[in-house]
C-alpha cells in the first residue's frame, strides 16, 4: 500500500504527529539526547521492523542511527540498552470514533524472534493494533526481564502460550482481545511479582470448572484482576485461604456464573473497586459489602436475581462509596432517609428493581451526585423538595452537581418541581410513564446543558412552554403522549440548533408556523402523530435532509404529497404518514432506505398502482386506500425481508401473484377487501413463518389448497366472503397453532371432520356461517379448550346439538382479561384481530374486546330434539342463538345460570310450555 505524503494529511492530523513525536522525544528520551542505542538493540529493532506493516509510515523514524531518538523507543540513559517498546495506536478501536485516524496510525505484520536480543526490554505494548489472528509468539515468554506487557486488543488469536509465566519481573498484563483462549491457569503461578491482570474477553471455559479463584490466590502481589466477559460460568470457587491482601480492582463482570456472592470478596478490606454486573448472580446482596472501609465503585447490575431489603442495605456503611450501580436485580423496601449519609456518592443507579416508597428528601444532602437513576421500580409519591440540601451544599442548591435525573416507570404523581428545572448542571431529564401532571415549568427554559428532556406517557397538560426554544443544547425531546394543548410555533425551535429527535405524538398540539419556516435543527426522528400539522402538506420539511424516522399520522394532512418529500424520505428508516387524507399515486419504484424497517401509509385516499418498494421493507401497509389495478407481479423483488404486508381494503383486482411465496420471512399478508380473483397460489407454503393469513371478502374461487397445511405456525386463516367450494382438506389439521379461523360466507361444503375437535387446542375464534355443510356436528368439539366463539350459523346441520357443548371450558366462566388480539411486530405495528357477530340480524364487530367475547350461534340449520340442559352450565355465555331451527320441548329452567348472557334468540322454533320465571332475573339480557 502506497504511503501517506505529508501533502496529503491535513492540518490537525499533521499537527497530532509533530505533537505525538514531541511528547515521544520528551518523555522517553529526556536528558538522552547523547545517549547512542547499542548496536545490537539496533539490529534487533531493524529485523522487527521488516516483520512490520507500515502502510502509513508511522515508523518513518526509524531510519537514523540512533534508535534512542527513534518513535517508542526508550533507551536506559546510561547503558543505551533498549528498555521500551510503546507502538500502541493511541485511536483505539473501536472506541475511537475516527477510523480513517485509526488506520494511519495501525500496524500489522509478524512479531519476530529478534526482539528475545533485546535483554534489557522491560516495557512493551503493541494494543490497539491490527495483527491479523497471529498466535502470539512463544519467545515472549524470553524476556525474562520485561515488567510490562500488552497485546491487549491486538488482533492476537489462539492459545496463550503459558512460556509467559517465565516473566517473573512482569508487574502488569493485559492480553484483552475476543480471539485468544487458554487451556489453563497454572502459568501464572510464575508471574511472582504481578499487580494487574487484565485478560478480558479472553475464553476462560476451559478452566471454568477448576478452582481458578485458587489459581489467582496465589499472586499475593496482585491489585487489579479485570476478567470481564471470558465465558466463566458456573459457581464462583472460594479458596481455602485468602493471599488477596492488596487486591483493589477486582471485575468479573459479564460472565455466565449461577453463583452467589461469595464471602472471600467481601473479606479484602483493600477493594476499592468491585464490579460483577450481568454476571449471573444470585441470592442476597452480603451487608459486609458496605462495611468495606475502601470500597468506591460497586457494580453488580444486570444480574436479575440478586436481592436486598433497602431499609437494612443503606441503613448505615458505604462511608467511601463513589459509584453504586445496582440495576437490573430484585431489591425491594423502601428507601431509607439514612441514605443521605452517602455524601461521596456521584453515580446511583438503581434502577429495574421493586422498590416501593417515597423518594427520602435526604438524598438533596448527595451534594457530589452525578447521575440519580431509579427507573422502573414501583416508586410513589410526589418528587421531594428535598430541602435538607439547602443547608449542606455549598451552594446552597440540593443536587448541585446532578447531571443526570432518570425516574421513568414509576407511579410517581404531582408537579414537576421547581428545584428540578433551577439545577444549571442537567443534562438529561427522564420522567416518563409516571402520573404526572401540571405544566411543564416555564422556567425549564434556563436550563444551559440539557441535552435530553423525557416525559411522556404522563398526565402534563397546558401549553408547551415557548422557553423550552432556549435549549440551545437540546438534541432529544419527547412529551408525547400527554394532554398537552395549543400552538406550537418557530419560537419554540428558535435556538434548538442541536435538535434531533422530536416526538410529541398523542397530544393535542397544532403546528402553527408560517410557510417559509427554516427549521434551524435537522432532524432525525420527528414523531408528530396526532397533532395537527395540515391541512398542506408541512413545507418546512423541505429544508431537512437527515430524516430517519417520520411519524405524522393522524395530523389532518390533506392534498398531495409534494415530489421533493421523496427526496428527503428516500434514506429513512420508518414513515408513517396513516391516517390522513393523501390523495395522489406513489411514487414507482419508491425509495426508501437501505434498512427501511417500514412504511406505513394506511388510510388515506391515494390511488394509482401499488408500488414496487425499493430495496425493500419490513413493513408495507397501504391498506384502506383506493389503489387499484393489479398486484405488482414483482412485488416481492425487493422485499425479501418484509414481515407485514397489508394491502387490504383498495381496489385491487386479478389473481394473486405467485412471487408472494417468495416472501418467506413474512408473518402477516392481509389482502383482504378487494376484488381478487382466481384461486390461492400453493406458493404460500413457502411462507412457513406466516402468523396470519387474511384473504377475506374477495372474489377467489376453488377449493382450499393443501399447501396451506405447510403454514404450521398460522394464528390467524380469513378465507371469509369469497367464492371457495369443496370439503375442508385434511391438511388444516397441521394448523395446531390456530386461535382464529374464518371461513364464513364461501360455498364450502361436506361435514365437520372429527378430527376437527382435536387438532386446534388454541383455538379461540371457529366461523363456518353462511356455507353448504351439512351432517351432525362431531361430539368432539367440546375438547377445543380455548373455543370462545363458534358460529355455524346458516348450513344444513342436522341432527340434536350436542350435550357435550356444556364442556366447553373457555365459555364455562366470564373471560376476564381484556387485550387485543394481536399478531405480527413490525415497529410496533400489529394486525389486529376483528370480529363480526351477528345479534339478532345485526352486525357487530368487535375488535379491542374480542377477547372477553363468548358465543354459540347455530341459528338458520335443521337441528332437532330439545335445547340440553348442559349448555346452560356455560355461565360464561354472552351470545345465544338457536333461531331458525327445528328444536322442540321446553326451555330449560335453569337459563338463569347464563349470568354473562347479553343475547338469547330462539325464536322460529318448536319450542313449547311456558317462558321460565327466572328468564327476567338475567339483568343484561337485551330485548
Amino acid at each position: 500500500m502506497r504511503a501517506i505524503s505529508m501533502g496529503n494529511m491535513s492540518q490537525v492530523e499533521m499537527l497530532i504527529l509533530l505533537v505525538y513525536g514531541l511528547l515521544v522525544a520528551i518523555s522517553v528520551n529526556s536528558n538522552t539526547v547523547a545517549i547512542q542505542c547499542l548496536a545490537s538493540d539496533q539490529e534487533a529493532l531493524i529485523d522487527f521492523k521488516n516483520g512490520i506493516e507500515d502502510s502509513h509510515n508511522r515508523l518513518s523514524s526509524w531510519r537514523s542511527n540512533n534508535c534512542c531518538q527513534w518513535h517508542g523507543i526508550c533507551c536506559d540513559n546510561i547503558t543505551g540498552a533498549v528498555v521500551a517498546i510503546d507502538l500502541h495506536n493511541p485511536y483505539r478501536k473501536p472506541y475511537h470514533s475516527s477510523p480513517n485516524k485509526y488506520e494511519m496510525w495501525n500496524l500489522r505484520g509478524e512479531l519476530r524472534p529478534s526482539l528475545m536480543k533485546l535483554k534489557s526490554l522491560r516495557h512493551l505494548d503493541l494494543s490497539f493494533n491490527t495483527f491479523r489472528a497471529i498466535p502470539i509468539p512463544k519467545f515472549l515468554g524470553s524476556l525474562v526481564n520485561l515488567q510490562y506487557l500488552n497485546l491487549s486488543n491486538a488482533g492476537f488469536a489462539g492459545l496463550i502460550p503459558p512460556h509467559l509465566g517465565n516473566l517473573s519481573h512482569l508487574q502488569s498484563l493485559d492480553l484483552g482481545a475476543f480471539r485468544l483462549h487458554v487451556e489453563n491457569l497454572h502459568w501464572l503461578a510464575g508471574l511472582v511479582s504481578l499487580k494487574h491482570l487484565a485478560m478480558d474477553r479472553v475464553d476462560l471455559s476451559s478452566v471454568a470448572r477448576t478452582d481458578w479463584v485458587s489459581t489467582l490466590n496465589q499472586l499475593p502481589s496482585l491489585m487489579k484482576l479485570h476478567l470481564s466477559s471470558c465465558k466463566l460460568f458456573g459457581h464462583i470457587p472460594s479458596p481455602t485461604s485468602l493471599n488477596f491482601t492488596s487486591l483493589a480492582v477486582l471485575d468479573l463482570s459479564s460472565n455466565n456464573f449461577v453463583s452467589k456472592i461469595p464471602d472471600w470478596v467481601v473479606n479484602i478490606s483493600t477493594l476499592t473497586h468491585i464490579d460483577i454486573s450481568s454476571g449471573g448472580l444470585y441470592g442476597k446482596i452480603p451487608l459486609g459489602l458496605r462495611d468495606l472501609p475502601n470500597l468506591k465503585f460497586l457494580s453488580l447490575g444486570g444480574n436479575g436475581n440478586l436481592t436486598a431489603n433497602c431499609s437494612q442495605l443503606f441503613m448505615r456503611g458505604w462511608r467511601k462509596i463513589e459509584m453504586l450501580g445496582l440495576s437490573g436485580n430484585k431489591l425491594h423496601g423502601t428507601l431509607p432517609s439514612s441514605f443521605g449519609n452517602l455524601t461521596s456518592l456521584t453515580y446511583l443507579d438503581l434502577g429495574y428493581n421493586s422498590i416501593e416508597g417515597g423518594i427520602p428528601s435526604s438524598i438533596g444532602k448527595l451534594c457530589r451526585l452525578k447521575y440519580f437513576g431509579l427507573s422502573t421500580n414501583n416508586l410513589t409519591g410526589t418528587l421531594p423538595e428535598f430541602l435538607q440540601g439547602i443547608d449542606e451544599c455549598p451552594s446552597r442548591k440540593p443536587l448541585p452537581n446532578l447531571m443526570y435525573f432518570i425516574m421513568e416507570n414509576n407511579q410517581l404523581y404531582g408537579k414537576i418541581p421547581d428545584w428540578l428545572v433551577e439545577l444549571d448542571n442537567l443534562i438529561g431529564i427522564t420522567l416518563a410513564y409516571n402520573l404526572l401532571e401540571g405544566p411543564i415549568p416555564v422556567s425549564i427554559g434556563s436550563l444551559p446543558n440539557l441535552n435530553y428532556l423525557i416525559l411522556t406517557g404522563n398526565k402534563l397538560n397546558g401549553t408547551l412552554p415557548y422557553s423550552i426554544g432556549q435549549l440551545s443544547k437540546l438534541s432529544h425531546l419527547d412529551v408525547s403522549f400527554n394532554q398537552l394543548t395549543g400552538m406550537v410555533t418557530e419560537e419554540h425551535f428558535s435556538r434548538l440548533t442541536k435538535l434531533e429527535t422530536v416526538i410529541l405524538s398523542s397530544n393535542s398540539l397544532t403546528m402553527n408556523v408560517s410557510a417559509n419556516w427554516i427549521p434551524p435543527f435537522q432532524i432525525s426522528f420527528l414523531l408528530m402523530g396526532s397533532c395537527v400539522l395540515g391541512p398542506s402538506f408541512p413545507p418546512w420539511l423541505k429544508s431537512q435532509n437527515k430524516v430517519v424516522y417520520l411519524d405524522f399520522s393522524n395530523a389532518s394532512i390533506v392534498g398531495f404529497i409534494p415530489n421533493w418529500f421523496w427526496d428527503i424520505s428516500s434514506g429513512s428508516e420508518f414513515l408513517n404518514m396513516s391516517h390522513n387524507e393523501l390523495q395522489g399515486w406513489l411514487p414507482n419504484p419508491m425509495h426508501v432506505g437501505s434498512d427501511s424497517d417500514g412504511v406505513d401509509l394506511s388510510f388515506n385516499l391515494l390511488d394509482g398502482p401499488i408500488p414496487v418498494i425499493k430495496p425493500g421493507v419490513a413493513l408495507l401497509d397501504l391498506s384502506h386506500n383506493r389503489f387499484s389495478g393489479t398486484i405488482p407481479l414483482n412485488i416481492c423483488q425487493y422485499m425479501n425481508h418484509v414481515g407485514i404486508l397489508s394491502l387490504s381494503h383498495n381496489q385491487l383486482h386479478g389473481e394473486i401473484p405467485l412471487s408472494l411465496g417468495e416472501m418467506s420471512p413474512c408473518t402477516v399478508i392481509n389482502l383482504s377487501g378487494n376484488y381478487l380473483t382466481g384461486r390461492i397460489p400453493a406458493s404460500f407454503a413457502n411462507c412457513h413463518l406466516l402468523d396470519v393469513l387474511d384473504l377475506g371478502n374477495n372474489s377467489l374461487f376453488g377449493t382450499i389448497p393443501d399447501s396451506l397445511g405447510e403454514l404450521k405456525l398460522l394464528r390467524s386463516l380469513h378465507l371469509n366472503d369469497n367464492h371457495f367450494s369443496g370439503d375442508l382438506p385434511s391438511s388444516l389439521r397441521n394448523l395446531s397453532m390456530l386461535e382464529t379461523m374464518d371461513l364464513g360466507n364461501n360455498g364450502l361444503s361436506g361435514v365437520i371432520p372429527t378430527w376437527f375437535g382435536e387438532g386446534f387446542p388454541f383455538l379461540r375464534i371457529l366461523v363456518l356461517r353462511s356455507n353448504e355443510f351439512s351432517g351432525e356436528l362431531p361430539p368432539n368439539l367440546s375438547k377445543l379448550g380455548s373455543l370462545q366463539v363458534i358460529d355455524l350459523s346458516k348450513n344444513d346441520f342436522t341432527g340434536s346439538i350436542p350435550t357435550s357443548f356444556g364442556d366447553l371450558k373457555a365459555i364455562a366462566q366470564a373471560q376476564k382479561k381484556n387485550k387485543y388480539l394481536l399478531y405480527g411486530d413490525s415497529e410496533d405495528h400489529y394486525y389486529k384481530e376483528s370480529l363480526n357477530v351477528y345479534i339478532k340480524d345485526r352486525r357487530v364487530e368487535y375488535t379491542k374486546t374480542l377477547s372477553l367475547v363468548t358465543g354459540i350461534d347455530l341459528s338458520h340449520n335443521n337441528f332437532i330434539g330439545n335445547i340440553p340442559n348442559e349448555i346452560t352450565k356455560l355461565s360464561g355465555l354472552m351470545i345465544l342463538n338457536l333461531s331458525r331451527n327445528h328444536i322442540t320441548g321446553k326451555i330449560p329452567e335453569t337459563m338463569s345460570n347464563l349470568h354473562q348472557l347479553e343475547s338469547l334468540d330462539l325464536s322460529s322454533n318448536r319450542l313449547s310450555g311456558k317462558i321460565p320465571l327466572s328468564l327476567p332475573s338475567l339483568s343484561f339480557l337485551g330485548a
